[in-house]
């Protein structure tokens, strides 16, 4: 019924204008742990015995550990309190795979902020300490599920410094989204999708007319352009270069493929991932949103990012 009640009521701590998230005193709630409880427990049977006793030393010890009670009480509210978080960018993965969300923290403050956890219920809960006026940086890994955009997940800061008696804590909601590619399904035949188009200088040693030599081989480069016969030679690995007035061309058309939309777009992945590691110049047919031929790391993530988004309102 407490916790129904503390989800019901509770204070979310919220971003500023500048992105930035500053924890105020109305949003750190304090209970006692369960050392905290023993602990009570104990100054109750301390204190009954002082009484039954009349023993002044009992009382004195009772009220000296009672007063270290409180004053941890104080030092773990202020673990929290003025302490400033901001959201650090997450790079997109692919549905089902763990998502990475890093927090930074700044202490403002000249004293030292000891013992501060970062926790989700689908994640390892991540600690660090924080010297006087210093920056720090906590993490999360948490399971991602279908692809699209999805705002950055809600998390807890809590604290149980110094004693471990209490846990201060506030709810943490940062702005800002993340994206979720579709999962790589099954390949896609990209010679079936192939196009030729004129060229004056060819296709710098990935599929075109003409071989006009070789050059040192790249990480990425396509098996099919390797000089095995320079291999066979105890030369180094070297790449073919091929020139000529044709350069392939791959297109990648939503349209083309059967069944699902999910499944569909998880074979678009593919089709992507595979054009991109041949070194090929491809381009994507989605509905309303086609993208134009090209190669490389920049078109990878657009035509990921256009999958990933595709069928969301704008």
């Amino acid at each position: 019924m407490s916790e129904y009640l503390l989800r019901r009521f509770r204070s979310v701590s919220r971003p500023d204008s500048r992105g930035k998230t500053l924890i105020a005193s109305r949003q750190i709630y304090i209970l006692p742990t369960a050392q905290g409880y023993a602990f009570g427990l104990m100054l109750i049977a301390m204190l009954l015995g002082a009484i039954n006793y009349a023993s002044n030393l009992g009382f004195l010890l009772t009220f000296l550990l009672a007063g270290l009670g409180l004053v941890s009480m104080v030092h773990t509210w202020r673990n929290l309190l003025g302490l400033e978080l901001s959201p650090a960018p997450i790079e997109p993965v692919f549905a089902g795979q763990r998502a990475r969300y890093r927090i930074n923290l700044q202490n403002h403050r000249l004293g030292p902020r000891p013992g501060l956890c970062v926790e989700r219920r689908d994640s390892d809960p991540d600690l660090t300490d924080l010297e006087g006026v210093s920056r720090g940086t906590v993490s999360l890994a948490f399971r991602t599920g279908k692809r699209g955009e999805y705002p950055l997940p809600s998390f807890v800061l809590s604290t149980r410094y110094p004693l471990g008696l209490l846990r201060a804590w506030t709810h943490v909601r940062l702005e800002g989204n993340y994206l979720v590619y579709p999962a790589p399904g099954p390949s896609i035949p990209l010679t079936d999708s192939m196009d030729y188009t004129p060229s004056a200088k060819g296709d710098k040693g990935v599929g075109a007319d003409d071989f006009i030599g070789l050059r040192q081989y790249r990480p990425g480069d396509s098996p099919r352009h390797l000089s095995w016969k320079a291999l066979a030679r105890e030369q180094d690995l070297q790449t073919k270069m091929f020139g000529g007035d044709r350069v392939e061309r791959c297109w990648l058309d939503l349209d083309s493929l059967p069944g699902q939309l999910e499944n569909r777009l998880s074979r678009l992945c593919r089709g992507v991932l595979d054009a991109c590691d041949q070194q090929l110049e491809f381009g994507l047919k989605l509905p309303g949103n086609p993208i134009a031929p090209a190669r490389g790391q920049k078109q990878r993530r657009r035509c990921l990012e256009a999958l990933a988004r595709f069928g969301e309102t704008p």
